[in-house]
């Protein structure tokens, strides 16, 4: 059988379209601040983590030898989910599938059978995942915790290696407190990393020379620009300055800090204040208008939108969490939306390797092989079978291992979305690396889905 053509490399810099987006239409461009416009040097989980670490031992008195228990980069992923009554940190698919080979208890991995008589099923029901009832009401406690951004990187290697810890000596524990220990810990140090990092702003932010020149396109051609995150304005200052220089903020028609999103996103009745820079708090008059150059913090969307009239498909808002940055604004108040993934570059290179492209297809044809032949009965249609299925299972893991050792890949499980790709591609109109890939394409530039391939719509390589 002549072999099947590999396909073209993937660029890296694209912008990829989930739902049609015709920027022509939009008048009025928000970010947020941190994975969106500042890209952080891995060298911030380190520091995230090792301030973790310590504040477990000083504040919850966990046991002194944790403080040798070292971060481990590359170990997890975004988007996996952590079972806090089980203790154990997996991933699913967008069917609520466990993918199996890459479930942890600390760094251990469990094998698949401990794994289906602890869950008695692959496919988990949605309440114990989402935390909703029968009825879709949230009114259940949720078994499982997703952990959606690159923050929580750091989190989940500290969860690891202290829950593997115990396990080895025989340290009787909670999963449950131990979560919240950790994500504590690991939260209430963030003002202390944003002090280190702004002393020290060169080491841990990316520089983007493109940057400026982006934001200068998007005001020439007439646009708004706007700033909401949930970090601090003088943490925001320091790293935009690096990235866009020290009048950063003429740029920006409005800028808000410590908008306490997604709460931003769904309070109705939380004021806007005014932020005084002399005092590092808010000046108690009330906000009637938005001014810019000026910096405001807390408030809402509702209060955003009523202040700038800036309302629906015109306005276009980029973040890097798929949930708590783009979900409520793109359901309730019908904005587009950008995800900014920084990962897609390491996944997008993976993508490209060429024993990749042909172990992806040697797979996809072997599926088709096995499927065509499973319901023969014959000795020897068995035999081959049953190699052939040997075979997969192999290739199956030798392509997820090459994304990530433990979890695979954050977009895709052996062959199906992952859960976190599910939310991704229902929230964002687009998605891409970094923000500046966007300056590749003119403003008034349209971006298609692609029109991919139904299974009712599949034709078979052999026939």
């Amino acid at each position: 059988m002549p072999p099947k053509k590999l396909p073209k490399d993937v660029n890296p810099c694209g912008v990829f379209a989930n739902n049609e987006l015709d920027l022509e239409e939009v008048d009025v461009y928000g970010f947020d601040y941190d994975y969106t416009l500042a890209c952080y040097k891995p060298c911030l989980h380190d520091l995230l983590y090792n301030l973790g670490r310590d504040r477990l031992i000083k504040k919850f008195k966990y046991p002194e030898n944790i403080s040798k228990l070292e971060y481990i980069p590359r170990f997890a992923v975004r988007g996996l989910h952590y079972d806090i009554e089980k203790g154990l940190l997996l991933k699913l698919d967008s069917f609520l599938q466990i993918q199996l080979e890459s479930v942890y208890r600390g760094l251990t991995k469990i094998p698949d059978s401990e794994v289906l008589k602890l869950y008695k099923n692959r496919i988990l029901p949605i309440a114990y995942v989402e935390g909703q009832s029968k009825n879709h009401q949230p009114n259940a406690k949720a078994k499982m915790v997703q952990l959606a951004d690159l923050f929580s990187v750091p989190e989940m290697c500290l969860l690891c290696n202290v829950a593997e810890y115990f396990e080895r000596n025989h340290i009787d524990y909670n999963p449950e407190i131990l979560f919240h220990d950790i994500k504590s810990s690991v939260q209430s140090c963030h003002p202390i990393m944003h002090e280190i990092v702004m002393k020290n702003v060169g080491d841990y932010i990316e520089t983007n020379s493109r940057l400026p020149e982006y934001f200068k396109k998007l005001a020439n051609a007439g646009k708004k620009l706007f700033l909401v995150t949930n970090s601090p304005f003088s943490f925001v200052n320091c790293g935009m300055a690096l990235l866009a220089g020290d009048k950063w903020r003429e740029r920006f028609d409005v800028i808000i800090v410590q908008a306490r999103k997604p709460k931003f996103f769904t309070d109705d009745s939380r004021p806007i204040r005014l932020y005084d820079e002399t005092t590092n708090s808010h000046v108690w008059d009330r906000v009637s208008k938005l001014e810019k150059g000026k910096i405001y913090y807390e408030g809402t969307v509702k209060q955003l939108q009523d202040l700038t009239g800036w309302r629906g498909h015109n306005v276009l808002y980029f973040g890097d969490h798929p949930y708590s940055d783009l979900a409520d604004v793109t359901l309730e108040h019908g904005w587009r939306t950008g995800a900014i993934i920084n990962e897609l570059t390491h996944e997008i290179e993976t993508l490209n390797n060429v024993n990749f492209k042909r172990n992806a297809n040697w797979l996809q044809m072997l599926t088709q092989l096995i499927e065509e032949i499973q319901d023969y009965e014959c000795e020897p249609a068995q035999i081959c079978l049953e190699k052939w299925q040997s075979e997969r299972d192999m290739l199956r893991n030798q392509t997820k291992m090459v994304f990530n050792k433990q979890f695979g890949s954050v977009f895709r499980t052996y062959h199906n979305p992952t859960y976190f790709s599910r939310r991704l591609f229902r929230f964002a109109d687009i998605y891409t690396s970094d923000i500046t890939n966007l300056a590749n394409y003119s403003v008034s530039h349209t971006f298609y889905p692609r029109r991919g391939v139904m299974p009712h719509e599949y034709i078979s390589y052999f026939m």
